[in-house]
C-alpha cells in the first residue's frame, strides 16, 4: 500500500533532504563553507604580524582577542562540517588573500611604532571584519533557507564576534588612534 506524503513518514523527509543536498544551492553553501574556512586559518597566521606591528596597547590588545577568537572560528568551521556530513576542507579565498596582502603592504609602506600605521592596521583590519561579516551574515542565511538550524547558530555566534570585533576597532580608532595620528 503506498503511502502518502501526509502521512508523515520519515521516508518523504529523507528524500527531500537527500535532493538539497545534491543540490546546486547546497553545492553554493558548502563551497562558501570552504572559502571562509581558508580565509579563517589564514588569518590565523597574518594576525600575529599585525599585533606585533601596532604601537597601541588597545589595538596589540584587541588583536590578540580577536587572534583567539579566530582560532575558535576555525573550530567552529570544522563543528559545521561535521554536522553536515562532510570533511573540512579548505578552498583558496582570493578576497581574504588580497586583504590579507594590502595589509602587508601597509605594513611595509608605514613607519614603525607610530600612530599613522596603527590608523592604517585598523583599516586593514576592519576590511577584514567587513568581509567576514558579509560571509557570515551570507551563510547564516543559506543555512536558515535549507533548515540546518543547528550550523545557522553556530553560525550567528561567529557573525556577532565580527561585528563585535569591528565596533571595538571603531572605537579604538575613534578614542585614541585617529587624533594621534593626525597629530604626527
Amino acid at each position: 500500500m503506498p503511502t502518502s506524503k501526509s502521512a508523515g513518514n520519515g521516508n518523504t523527509r529523507k528524500s527531500t533532504s537527500d535532493k538539497m543536498e545534491h543540490s546546486k544551492f547546497h553545492e553554493l553553501f558548502l563551497e562558501e563553507l570552504e572559502d571562509i574556512y581558508w580565509a579563517e586559518k589564514n588569518l590565523v597566521k597574518a594576525l600575529p604580524k599585525m599585533q606585533n606591528a601596532a604601537s597601541s596597547d588597545d589595538l596589540r590588545n584587541c588583536i590578540a582577542d580577536h587572534l583567539e577568537q579566530t582560532k575558535g572560528h576555525v573550530t567552529r568551521l570544522e563543528q559545521v562540517f561535521e554536522l553536515l556530513g562532510k570533511k573540512a576542507r579548505a578552498k583558496k579565498c582570493e578576497a581574504m588573500e588580497g586583504l590579507i596582502a594590502e595589509a602587508q603592504e601597509l605594513l611595509g609602506d608605514t613607519e614603525e611604532d607610530t600612530a599613522v600605521r596603527d590608523a592604517g592596521i585598523i583599516i586593514s583590519s576592519q576590511k577584514v571584519e567587513h568581509y567576514e561579516i558579509a560571509a557570515y551574515g551570507s551563510l547564516c542565511t543559506l543555512a536558515n533557507t535549507m533548515g540546518h538550524t543547528d550550523v545557522a547558530k553556530i553560525l550567528e555566534q561567529t557573525l556577532q564576534e565580527e561585528k563585535n570585533a569591528d565596533s571595538l576597532l571603531t572605537e579604538i580608532a575613534e578614542s585614541t588612534v585617529n587624533e594621534a595620528a593626525l597629530a604626527e
